[in-house]
């Protein structure tokens, strides 16, 4: 088909990003046109389910089956993504206007990585209640392969710079060599969550807790050989936490107790790579109690109230943050976000319906957010930092 010259001229100036949506052709998702391009030659954009998933939907209906629905999300670009649920991968390559199915199949997302559009890593089971197990893929998730060659079950894992970093409950392991073999990185004792901003892990942080109460974040930069004490958090509980880091900035996320569908928690930001912290989030709850820390906080609490739990974090850059965060008692999720390393902070109103939520923020202003609650599970997309939303997948509610 013969183009115009305005579209030849949009085609030449994406040209550079062909290999970022190669992994969606090979996956099956045909064009691979970004958002801009695929407008201008099919300017409507489907909505709901975009008419995918529709046998899945009617089987996760049945009887004694969970509700279908999305579990996480990963976006390479402002247009690039997949989105993951139990038993399915879906992708889109301009922008959430068209979606495809990349899968269908046994595997239970838990999690999915894609450090580039054709190999990827998830956790996932093999079924509702199974363990999960890491798998990977060649093809842009088309087809999943178990990795039989790690030396426990992941409850996380994290990819940096084509390394692989695997977690249990108190171990880390490390893979270079796309997980054909792992090395335990030497941890100190108790810990419990960790990050690492080089596939060598030269650089990286824990998070550890205290015997008889608290927390404490240590740095190493001889990757793992010795360790220092970056932060203390004095807590009554250690239920443990999640660690973050991308060039300067280290955000830790600490929990205290739940209860009443209230989390308290506290979040710590620090963008000089550990020599400098602020309290962030301190969110005491009635429920769960008082916050982990002590001192003054920039917000009394999170994305999403009242009593939200938190979701996960994503970093851009050397001081862009942003934190998910779901309400069951409000059934609203939304975000929370700083621009500067943590010395301020912006809860944006949650507008969308959900109990829990997970986030990918390829830039600085556009992120996408699915609800991965059983019901009101959807994707959406944000080009202004939360502020607004937009629904780009939908998938009905099992039971109305």
């Amino acid at each position: 088909m013969i183009r115009s010259r305005r579209l030849l001229s949009s085609l030449m100036k994406i040209a550079a990003s062909a290999v970022l949506t190669a992994g969606l052709s090979v996956a099956g998702l045909g064009s691979s046109l970004p958002s801009k391009v695929a407008e201008a030659a099919s300017p409507v954009c489907g909505s709901g389910d975009h008419g995918l998933l529709g046998d899945l939907q009617k089987k996760h209906k049945g009887p004694d089956q969970m509700p279908l629905h999305f579990t996480d999300i990963n976006f390479l670009s402002d247009w690039v993504g997949r989105a993951a649920g139990n038993g399915f991968l879906v992708g889109t390559s301009d922008g959430g206007c068209h979606w495809q199915e990349i899968y269908k199949g046994s595997w239970q997302f838990a999690q999915i990585h894609f450090p580039d559009n054709v190999k990827g890593w998830a956790l996932a089971a093999a079924s509702d209640n199974g363990p999960n197990y890491l798998i990977g893929t060649s093809d842009g998730g088309a087809h999943w392969k178990r990795i039989d060659s790690t030396p426990e079950l992941f409850t996380n894992l994290k990819t940096v710079n084509g390394a692989l970093y695997g977690f249990t409950s108190n171990r880390i392991y490390q893979s270079t060599d796309g997980a054909r073999s792992w090395k335990k990185v030497n941890t100190p004792p108790n810990t419990r969550a960790g990050s690492f901003n080089d596939a060598s892990g030269k650089t990286g942080y824990v998070l550890t807790v205290v015997p008889g109460g608290g927390y404490k974040v240590m740095k190493t930069t001889n990757s793992g050989s010795s360790w220092r004490t970056v932060l203390t958090i004095p807590s009554e509980s250690v239920i443990g936490g999640e660690l973050y880091s991308r060039a300067g900035q280290v955000w830790a996320l600490v929990y205290g107790e739940s209860g009443m569908s209230q989390v308290s928690y506290s979040l710590y930001a620090s963008p000089d790579s550990g020599g400098s912290w602020k309290r962030v989030i301190g969110q005491d709850t009635a429920g769960g109690g008082p916050a982990p820390g002590s001192g003054k906080v920039l917000a009394a609490k999170g994305p999403a109230s009242p009593g939200g739990h938190p979701g996960n974090m994503a970093l851009i850059g050397s001081s862009t943050a942003y934190l998910a965060g779901g309400s069951p008692a409000g059934g609203v999720v939304g975000v929370g976000r700083s621009y500067n390393g943590g010395r301020s902070w912006t809860n944006v109103p949650a507008v969308i319906k959900g109990y829990d939520a997970r986030i990918s923020f390829p830039s600085q202003k556009t992120g996408w957010l699915t609800v991965t609650s059983a019901t009101e599970t959807a994707v959406y997309v944000t080009h202004d930092g939360g502020v607004s939303w937009n629904q780009k997948f939908k998938i009905p509610d099992a039971v109305s």
